[in-house]
């Protein structure tokens, strides 16, 4: 829940300009959801800007009616958006969103043509309890228990919660370690799992981007804090490269 319509701008155009037309790389911005006109009028008059996808913070489950507050996922498709994170750590912990409703949060942004970049991640207590492995399976099992037959059209996102704003960081090796626990768990549900990108995301930032992405199953990063500052989102998208 950062930005604003002059800071939305500056950080826009300024990614844009630094990178100089299509990067070799997917990047997009999950903006908040008062700011997508904003982002796709941007581009109407940027054409740099074409370079970066459009996401979304969060989705509905529902597909329309009485649910007020909520955002569709055919309204972000008017929007143009290629994205939309669920059950984001924060999500999961303050509004207390189950593996299940995630599950259908990603049904529901798949049948409007948005890949769901589905965020798995333990807590502090879990890790040390040596629970990782059970967790992240647990949730990225209810997803694919539900949409098994177009999984391979997700993306998943490895947000250790106890790295997440808090400076700390897991180890390329640790964040390996999970990343594989994950790769092997889509090879299993799908016969294309090559096509399912994982990110890491746990407080990725310009001075540690090289060394996770290096790793063998880290396809990307679920950019926090780094993204709201240009040059460091650059050196990320650059390290990726």
């Amino acid at each position: 829940m950062n930005g604003s319509l002059a800071a939305n701008e500056a950080l826009l155009s300024a990614l844009a300009n630094g990178l100089a037309g299509k990067p070799a790389v997917d990047v997009a911005v999950c903006v908040p959801a008062p700011y997508l006109a904003q982002f796709q009028a941007l581009k109407s008059v940027q054409p740099a800007l074409s370079a970066i996808d459009l996401g979304a913070q969060d989705v509905s489950a529902q597909a329309s009616g009485a649910y007020t507050g909520e955002v569709s996922a055919a309204m972000l498709h008017d929007f143009g958006c290629r994205y939309a994170i669920v059950g984001h750590s924060e999500r999961r912990q303050y509004h207390g969103e189950s593996d299940t409703l995630v599950a259908e949060k990603a049904r529901a942004a798949l049948a409007s043509g948005i890949a769901p970049i589905v965020c798995v991640g333990e807590t502090l207590a879990e890790r040390e309890g040596g629970h990782t492995e059970e967790v992240v399976k647990r949730q990225l099992a209810a997803v694919i228990h539900l949409n098994g037959h177009c999984i391979s059209e997700i993306v998943v996102a490895y947000e250790p919660v106890w790295a997440i704003g808090t400076g700390k960081t897991a180890s390329p090796e640790e964040a390996q370690a999970v990343h594989a626990v994950l790769r092997a768990q889509l090879k299993a549900a799908t016969d294309k799992p090559d096509r399912v990108k994982i990110l890491y995301g746990g407080s990725m930032n310009a001075a540690n981007a090289a060394s996770l992405l290096a790793q063998p199953d880290i396809d990307g990063g679920l950019i926090g804090g780094a993204s709201l500052k240009a040059p460091d989102f650059l050196t990320i998208i650059a390290a990726a490269q």
